[in-house]
């Protein structure tokens, strides 16, 4: 009997200490908005843009916000040096960017948590695999588009090289691979 009480205890104590852990890392959240809320605020101050194109159906978007994007380091770096855009590629909001409203005129209700039609906006940036995390630079403009589900430190590694403008300067696979081979993460996984 003594040990089952004291088994019990230990397993309240650990559930105890797996909710006070789950609750200090959800305190903490990226700032997501949407991409015409970002492309104002860098009127005010130019700051680069990641985008998390994700879909309800998509598993490994699932895990990339539940894993990548509640990681203390992935949330710090990118609310610091980032405008956070969450977008549904397949979802049905009317987006403005550069002047022309996107839409998902194939959009149907009846499949919001299934496949459905791609948004227009997804078709333009070059989605063509859930998730994808597109970049643009402070002005906006279009960087390019990473896809697939990445842990805190593969992230890190596209995070920093959009920020210091460090893609400028690969303009070949060679260059990339150097740059992969001898970037340092930081963040804990």
């Amino acid at each position: 009997m003594k040990k089952i009480k004291l088994l019990i205890a230990f397993v309240a104590f650990g559930t105890l200490v797996s909710f006070q852990n789950a609750s200090e890392t959800s305190e903490k959240e990226i700032n997501w908005m949407t991409l015409e809320e970002a492309i104002k605020l860098q009127e005010k101050e130019p700051k680069k843009i990641i985008m998390d194109v994700y879909t309800n159906w998509c598993g490994p978007c699932k895990m990339l916000d539940k894993y990548t994007f509640h990681n203390e380091d992935v949330v710090d770096y990118v609310n610091e040096h980032f405008y956070a855009v969450k977008f549904n590629g397949e979802g049905n909001d009317s987006v403005t960017y550069k002047d022309k409203t996107y839409t998902n005129p194939r959009y149907d209700a009846t499949k919001a948590s299934r496949r459905n039609s791609a948004h227009e906006l997804t078709r333009f940036l070059n989605v063509r695999a859930y998730p994808t995390m597109v970049f643009f630079d402070e002005n906006g403009d279009y960087i390019a588009p990473i896809s697939g589900y990445l842990k805190p430190r593969q992230i890190e590694l596209y995070l920093k090289m959009f920020k210091t403008d460090k893609h400028k300067e690969m303009t070949t696979q060679e260059k990339f691979n150097e740059y992969y081979k001898n970037f340092e993460p930081t963040f804990k996984e």
